[in-house]
Order: structure tokens, then C-alpha cells, then sequence
């Protein structure tokens, strides 16, 4: 008996400790939602530079246009805050289920251990895309966006890192096949959420 009550204080204290150090309240749900809405984004997407009159060519040798451009970026725009969006509700309601903080000192390491690969990426790609080196955009916000997760995975549920190691991956992957960057974004931002936001939810919401 006194055995397993010093087991179960141990097991207690452990959970003490990672609720502290880390944002568990991360839904997986959320990451189901960003992936159907990326698959959603990379359809408009695709309408955007395979049937827009002013491109020429294909694949490797496509030419987009300055609108085609801005529409591709309001297009993931969209897809962007709908995710953040969508994440934050979710979490909150997670959090209350739980009885846990959002705000605290975990989710804020969390956010900042996320944004700063990203915002390096974002100012990057921004770069590539005012020198019209379009090529390398897909590839590159899969990498940032793995990186990010990884760096922000210690602070929050390990499946994080695992997806954020897949979307590196897929990324240098996708360097080689520059023609068919729109499918590795699918199949990235889509497909992997999915996938990864699946194995959380049944992993640690569904009851």
C-alpha cells in the first residue's frame, strides 16, 4: 500500500510539473480544421495559376501574374487566420473543459518558441516573392513552418514535433520537384494537419 501511494505522488508530481512546463491544451481538432481548410485554399489555389488567363506555361516554366500573385496571397491569407483563429477558440474551450490557464507562462514560451522561425521564414518568402523567385515559396514555408514546430514542440505535446519534422521533410522534398510546389502544400499543410490533428484528438480528447 505505502508503495503505491509513494507511486501514485510521484505520478502526481510529474503531472504537476508538465502541466507547468507545458501548453497542453493544444486541440487536435484545431489541426483537423487547418488542414481541410489549407486542402480548401490549395484548390483556389490551384484555380488561380492553372486557369488564370494571364498564365503561361507549366509547371517549372509557369508564369503568374502580378494580380494571380495577390490573389494567391489573400488566398492564404484566409487560410491563415481561419486556422489561428479556429485554434485559439478551440484551445480556450478545451482549457475550460480542463479547468487549465490559456494565458500562462507555458502557452507564452510556446507562442514566442513558434514565432520567431516563422517570422523569419514570413520576412524571407516575402523577399522571394518581391524578386520573383516564386519557385522556392512552397518549399519554404513547409521548412519554416516544420522549424517552428519543432522549436515551440518542448512546450507543448510532443506529436507537435513529429509533424513539424514530416513539413521539414516534405519541404526539402519538394525542392527537388519545383513544378508541383502546390502539391506539396496540399499534402503538407493539409493532409499532414489532418493526419497529425487526428492521432492528438483521438489520442488525448476523445473519451
Amino acid at each position: 500500500m505505502e508503495n503505491e501511494k509513494y507511486l501514485n505522488d510521484i505520478t502526481e508530481i510529474k503531472n504537476l510539473m508538465n502541466k507547468s512546463s507545458r501548453f497542453i491544451s493544444l486541440s487536435g481538432l484545431s489541426g483537423i480544421l487547418a488542414g481541410v481548410y489549407a486542402l480548401i485554399g490549395a484548390w483556389f489555389a490551384y484555380k488561380t495559376i492553372y486557369f488564370d488567363n494571364s498564365s503561361l506555361g507549366a509547371y517549372k516554366n509557369l508564369v503568374i501574374s502580378e494580380e494571380a500573385i495577390i490573389r494567391l496571397l489573400i488566398i492564404a491569407g484566409l487560410v491563415l487566420i481561419a486556422s489561428i483563429a479556429t485554434g485559439i477558440i478551440l484551445s480556450i474551450s478545451k482549457a475550460r473543459k480542463t479547468h487549465e490557464k490559456v494565458w500562462n507562462t507555458a502557452s507564452k514560451r510556446l507562442i514566442a518558441n513558434f514565432m520567431i522561425p516563422l517570422a523569419t521564414g514570413g520576412f524571407f518568402i516575402l523577399f522571394l516573392i518581391e524578386k520573383e523567385m516564386l519557385g522556392l515559396v512552397a518549399p519554404l514555408t513547409l521548412i519554416f513552418y516544420g522549424l517552428a514546430c519543432v522549436n515551440a514542440s518542448k512546450y507543448t505535446i510532443g506529436d507537435v514535433r513529429y509533424l513539424g519534422l514530416t513539413m521539414i521533410a516534405l519541404g526539402l522534398l519538394s525542392t527537388w520537384f519545383l513544378g508541383y510546389g502546390l502539391l506539396f502544400w496540399a499534402l503538407g499543410f493539409g493532409g499532414c494537419h489532418i493526419l497529425y490533428g487526428s492521432l492528438m484528438y483521438f489520442k488525448y480528447e476523445r473519451n
